[in-house]
């Protein structure tokens, strides 16, 4: 099964984001040490365990604004454009959007965080011949603007982004740059991020995640058929459900929350989750959801041999503006006439005017046959007392991650597999 994805956000230097000029008031500069060498990096475990928390708040979020309805975000991208954006924040404005990522600036030191996700982003982008994980970040900034060559180093250093020189007078030209930018880099899978640019626009930060993997064991084209998908206990949906036969694989019954977890290994360094709650427990399972219950499910996975899987085929996209969502996180001032991204230009004239984010997902039978025998039968076989068959026939989650850094880099609730 092939998997692509691929996710943007729009803001001042979370995925896209938009800068723009409101009448403020100011806060102090900060400043971020950039010796990569000095001070204590935030592990990679513990920058994950992080990440999940922010990936799971925000989930929630999404669900309260959306429900019934199909999500699909990249967890990591917006908080790395958020961490990004954060290089130019101070005082208060700073504060807020750390610790909305879910940071304890007591216990971490500002500049250590940034290591942490520079160190991450070193790690995400190591060529691989197996999972596709290209991930960047650029800034569109206003030709006239003069923006602080301490922050466009560490921008650079830290957070790979490269500045370009844009004329927004020009809202057609410029918004054109950007989308074709995203398009190139997502492989097309992410159109027409901007819908269109303030005109006091000065600033626009991207950042852009692409995933590719196969199936370790891929699913047959043949064996898919066309099946029933519950959207609830009343209404029905016909979609091409994959099937898999005698597949052995990561598995945990969670009693205590009621759900099914299968892990599906792409060949390398990737991994997706798919949790499956019984008939009316989804609600439970999301009130649940805690970087410890990520924890317990991955840390409970046997191989099993699963009789009969059942998987939906599907592409689904997501379009979302967060400035509210992000507020409900803690993430206010930044949007406020009290914004202080003086660590920018070194004046107090911006804020965070709008935060776009586009998501992808695609799921199908294509994989490659070359690696489906390594791992998988080791182990399951003694345990397999009763039949066991697995129908994501209804709403279910799904969590990829990067297996060397336990990174969430994608997070979907599929509520129906034909709503694109």
């Amino acid at each position: 099964m092939a998997l692509h994805i691929a996710f943007v956000l729009l803001v001042a230097g979370f995925c896209p984001a938009v800068l723009s000029k409101p009448d403020g008031t100011l806060g102090k500069e900060t400043t971020v040490r950039e010796d990569q060498n000095n001070g204590t990096q935030v592990d990679s475990l513990t920058l994950a365990t992080i990440n999940t928390d922010f990936a799971f708040s925000l989930y929630k979020e999404l669900v309260l604004k959306n429900p019934d309805k199909n999500i699909v975000f990249s967890p990591f991208s917006i908080s790395f454009a958020l961490a990004f954006l954060s290089l130019g924040a101070s005082s208060n404005t700073l504060e807020e959007i750390l610790e909305g990522l879910k940071f304890n600036l007591t216990e971490t030191p500002e500049a250590d965080i940034h290591r942490g996700f520079g160190h991450l982003l070193h790690m995400l982008s190591r060529p691989g011949d197996q999972v596709q994980i290209s991930t960047g970040s650029a800034m569109f900034v206003e030709k006239n603007l003069q923006i602080l060559a301490e922050f466009k180093e560490k921008a650079r250093v830290v957070y790979q982004a490269e500045a370009s020189s844009t004329d927004f007078q020009q809202p057609h030209e410029a918004k054109k740059l950007i989308n074709d930018y995203v398009s190139k880099h997502t492989q097309g899978k992410i159109n027409d991020l901007i819908s269109d640019l303030d005109d006091q626009t000065l600033m626009v930060l991207v950042n852009y995640i692409f995933f590719k993997g196969n199936w370790e064991t891929p699913f047959y084209p043949d064996l898919t058929v066309e099946s029933k998908f519950h959207l609830d206990n009343k209404r029905t949906v016909k979609v091409l459900m994959m099937r898999h036969r005698d597949l052995s694989t990561p598995y945990f019954r969670d009693n205590k929350l009621s759900c099914s977890v299968v892990e599906m290994k792409y060949t390398g360094n990737a991994s997706a989750l798919f949790i499956l709650p019984d008939e009316g427990k989804m609600q439970e399972v999301e009130a649940s959801l805690q970087p410890e219950t990520l924890k317990i499910w991955k840390d409970s996975l046997r191989f099993r041999m699963i009789d009969e899987l059942y998987l939906p085929k599907f592409s689904i996209s997501t379009d979302y503006s967060l400035e509210g969502i992000l507020s409900q996180l803690g993430i206010r001032e930044v949007f406020s006439a009290q914004a202080d991204l003086s660590g920018i230009t070194g004046d107090k004239d911006l804020r965070v005017s709008k935060v776009v984010h586009k998501a992808v997902l695609d799921v199908t039978e294509a994989g490659t046959e070359a690696a489906g025998a390594t791992g998988l039968m080791l182990v399951g076989t003694a345990l397999n007392i009763h039949p066991l068959e697995i129908h994501f026939n209804r709403p279910f989650l799904m969590i990829i991650y990067e297996t060397n850094t336990q990174t969430p880099l994608f997070m979907a609730k599929v509520t129906n597999p034909n709503e694109k």
